[in-house]
């Protein structure tokens, strides 16, 4: 059922150091304010803290009281107050308020603000102005990388998109340097860094800034190659409804930071439960990159020989029961927990997911990825949004139609914007105008036919002047060109062959071998080509700013060749569980480990809601 790797993959470094440097370094700055102290925390890094300094570890550490960030009067009678919080200006106006409230009353506290990962002048600017600023101490603890499973490490910095692509707000593009520098100084020296979008050229050069300030010390190489890719490269990836186990765990349960909450309706009791997914956890790392159709029938296998190893006890003496009580008993009894627990996951999503809605919206998405009966699909959607089936599910939809066509023409976009704003409501055309500043959703021009944009593409491609960014092909910016990138890179499969999701042939499977991720399919042509060479007109149909740098590696020739085959892949703006299990196929297909590092797991609902109207 699982994939098998290659014998010849290499083994994956060790990222549990970056836990402890994180936690070593936060007890460090909590001890700088000696004695107890209660401690506030921001409710988006309670989940991360938790991962890296139990409730037990700060206790250990003199902090008396817990109690999250809610702007609202504090409640604490301790007279020395620590606050964790991202560099975030409201956060520190509460501060301030909180601190001025104790001044008014008479009352001497001491404070101190955390920051994490790092902190802004802008903040600073905010305690000034508020005079408070020689009332407080100011720290940055740099909890710069969360591992949240062997290969998956994340920033945890969900804003990143909406404040990087949307706002244009760059401030966190030093975060992901600091990121990779942090990476880099443990792991590298990196022998090859590839990078396409301009987040990622600004963050490469961030990180080449770190290391020219810092000293080089020479070390064994643990990570060969390391490609950047911007989230805007690549929207129609996670815009696809997800279909592999742990996607679709993702969509309906939410996982947050590595855990997920299962009701009761998974547990089968009154309670819900708090699961841990990772590869700890047997069960779920032989199913998470299965297509779900594959799922049930691996869990009834593993039912039917998890009962057989229980039947072993039958007409055992009592050395041998003891032995297997000591031995295997307790392996037997987790692994049953865990067993029943997914098994109820597996029955609520088909719960979800197998409707008619559900297979017929996959077949709508289908049809946009293929480019066929278009007319049909745009009904569906209008059907959609009239029986107001899910605000969310609708402009996911409207938005794939807009990208694989490159643009609504006028007509239907006037239409099916009218219908939306009808069904959800007026107050939605702020969210239009949001996904029409990142081209998630627009109105295609006169004269802007898919086939007159392709022939304009095709012109600057051939123009030996277009090296330079012209005037013409600015014009271009924030227009997709699915379809011409589609039939370049081969990224819809021909749909008269039967295709088996038991044995999948291409990435292709984690969307039921109807689309591979095209932002899969440029890592595993860069490394193909070891750089863009040859690539030069599908980097100008994603509006360039790729790069391909040789770095320095003096390792020895055999650890060098085992880091070779070991690849850092950092999403900036977000990353699918789809996108991981199809870089795990292909490494289990090209004899690579892929790391993956993301400012935050991401689908298709967060991208959404973070482009609405009313976001905070």
């Amino acid at each position: 059922m699982a994939h098998g790797a290659r014998r010849d993959c290499p083994e994956l470094p060790d990222f549990s150091l970056l836990k402890r440097l994180a936690r070593d370094q936060l007890i460090y700055l909590l001890e700088q304010l000696p004695g107890k102290k209660d401690l506030f925390i921001e409710p988006d890094l309670m989940s991360p803290l938790d991962r890296i300094a139990n409730v037990s570890t700060l206790k250990q550490h003199e902090v008396d009281k817990l109690y999250k960030v809610e702007y609202k009067p504090v409640i604490s009678t301790s007279d020395q107050l620590c606050f964790l919080i991202r560099p975030r200006i409201q956060t520190v106006k509460w501060i301030c308020d909180v601190a001025n409230a104790d001044k008014a009353a008479g009352k001497f506290r001491r404070y101190k603000i955390i920051f994490t990962p790092q902190k802004f002048y802008s903040c600073e600017a905010v305690l000034e102005e508020q005079g408070i600023i020689g009332d407080v101490t100011t720290d940055e603890w740099s909890f710069y990388l969360l591992p949240l499973d062997d290969d998956i490490i994340s920033l945890e910095l969900p804003e990143f998109f909406r404040d990087n692509f949307l706002s244009g707000d760059q401030r966190w593009v030093r975060t992901a340097g600091s990121a990779l520098h942090l990476l880099h100084s443990l792991y590298g020296p990196f022998s090859k860094i590839y990078g396409i979008g301009r987040c990622s050229k600004m963050a490469y050069e961030s990180w080449r800034e770190q290391v020219a300030e810092g000293e080089q010390r020479a070390q064994n190489a643990e990570i060969g190659k390391v490609f950047l890719i911007d989230r805007d490269v690549d929207f129609v990836t996670p815009l696809c409804s997800q279909v592999v186990y742990e996607g679709l765990v993702d969509d309906i349960f939410r996982i947050k930071c590595g855990c997920v909450e299962f009701g009761p309706e998974v547990t089968s009791s009154d309670k819900s439960m708090k699961v841990m997914l990772n590869s700890q956890d047997k069960v779920f790392n032989e199913i998470r990159n299965e297509h779900f159709s594959n799922v049930f029938g691996f869990l009834s296998q593993k039912a039917r020989n998890l009962q057989t190893a229980y039947d072993k006890r039958r007409g055992m003496d009592i050395k041998q029961m003891r032995t297997f009580v000591s031995e295997e008993l307790k392996g037997l009894k987790q692994e049953h927990r865990l067993l029943s627990l997914h098994i109820g996951a597996s029955e609520s999503i088909m719960k979800k997911k197998t409707k008619q809605d559900f297979q017929e919206m996959l077949k709508t998405e289908h049809s946009l990825l293929e480019g066929f009966e278009i007319r049909e699909s745009i009904s569906f959607i209008e059907e959609h949004i009239n029986r107001q089936v899910s605000m969310i599910e609708s402009l996911r939809l409207l938005c794939l139609l807009s990208i694989t066509e490159n643009g609504l023409l006028p007509k239907d976009f006037r239409s099916l914007k009218a219908q939306y704003l009808q069904s959800y409501g007026i107050d939605h055309l702020l969210t239009f105008a949001n996904l029409r500043q990142l081209g998630l959703l627009v109105e295609q021009q006169p004269g802007e036919t898919l086939a007159a944009m392709e022939s304009k593409v095709g012109k600057l491609v051939n123009d030996k002047t277009a090296g330079k960014l012209t005037d013409a092909f600015s014009s271009l910016a924030r227009k997709s060109h699915f379809r011409a990138l589609s039939r370049k890179l081969n990224l819809v499969p021909k749909s008269d062959e039967e295709y088996d999701l038991r044995v999948p042939r291409d990435m292709a499977y984690i969307f039921s071998g109807a689309y591979v991720p095209l932002s899969c399919k440029l890592v595993e042509q860069v490394l193909d080509r070891d750089g863009w060479t040859g690539l030069e007109e599908v980097t100008r149909l994603l509006n360039g700013h790729e790069f391909a740098v040789t770095g320095n590696n003096g390792a020895d020739s055999k650890a060098k060749s085992d880091a070779q085959r070991i690849v850092l892949v950092m999403f900036l703006g977000g990353c699918t569980f789809s996108e991981i299990s199809a870089l795990r196929f292909l490494g289990r297909e090209r004899g690579y480990k892929f790391i993956v590092v993301t400012t935050a797991i991401t689908n298709s609902s967060r991208i959404i809601e973070s482009l609405l109207d009313n976001h905070v």
